[in-house]
């Protein structure tokens, strides 16, 4: 089993952010986490990756069962996360392979000098991600697009179990973003692929390689299940309160807004 949240909720600064999340994720689904900004999917990722504990509930990830064993490092090493917050963290001047080595070390910077067999991994993930031409950039100058591939590959050093990709195609053009949408394919497609979890607002980015979402309204989860169910046209029409059509094209939902009229009983 990948996670487990029985009753799981979060208070911060006396408010509650997730309020009774129950979700189960098997070894080799891959789901798609869907939600408006403020709904709480960042709140969640953090206690996935053990940065915030839940304040009720129990919750175990990766077999590490939240409050009965030592997590931090440990749980990290098995989750692979790509988000905005830890691009902001990197340091500017290491080259896209420093910022790829340094996965297998699940650390920010290279402290340590890398083995032969660790800078060949780097290399092969980087040329299959097809960011080897940049390898020896610094950070600070490459595309979004490029960052982002460089941080994949990161991702992947240490043969992580779960993949997080929180919003990775914000603030890429059209052609950038779905070129990346094909890298993400061609990871889950991959034998041994770790189980991906895709966070985002925006359905079009959703890959026919993601078979489960879980909507989260409001710290809340509204509904989960298959993805074709999910993002229904009524699903979607109640969950964000305005007429809703949803079209599939070679396996992926595009929203748009619909006339009132069609929704009137």
């Amino acid at each position: 089993m990948i996670l487990q949240l029985d009753s799981v909720s979060l208070k911060r600064n006396g408010k509650w952010i997730l309020k009774d999340i129950n979700w189960r994720v098997e070894k080799n689904e891959n789901w798609v986490l869907y939600g408006l900004n403020g709904a709480g999917k960042t709140a969640l990722l953090n206690m996935l990756c053990s940065y915030y504990f839940p304040t009720s509930g129990e919750m175990q990830v990766l077999g590490h069962q939240f409050g009965k064993t030592e997590l931090g490092d440990r749980l990290r090493r098995k989750i692979g996360l790509v988000s905005a917050g830890l691009q902001h963290k990197l340091y500017a001047a290491d080259s896209a392979f420093e910022i790829a080595l340094s996965g297998a070390y699940a650390s920010i910077g290279l402290y340590e000098t890398p083995s032969e067999q660790v800078r060949e991994k780097a290399i092969g993930l980087l040329k299959d991600l097809g960011a080897i031409g940049y390898a020896d950039r610094r950070y600070e100058t490459l595309s979004q697009g490029e960052r982002q591939r460089a941080l994949i590959a990161r991702a992947l050093m240490a043969d992580p179990e779960l993949l997080i990709l929180d919003e990775p195609v914000t603030g890429l053009d059209f052609m950038a973003r779905e070129q990346l949408l094909d890298t993400i394919t061609s990871i889950a497609e991959k034998e041994n692929a770790p189980s991906i979890l895709y966070v985002t607002h925006h359905a079009e980015e959703i890959l026919p390689v993601f078979d489960q979402a879980l909507l989260l309204k409001q710290g809340e989860v509204y509904a989960s299940g298959k993805i074709r169910d999910m993002l229904s046209d009524e699903r979607l029409t109640a969950f964000f309160d305005m007429p809703v059509n949803v079209l599939w094209n070679n396996g992926r939902p595009f929203l748009t807004r619909a006339k009132e009229a069609s929704y009137v009983k």
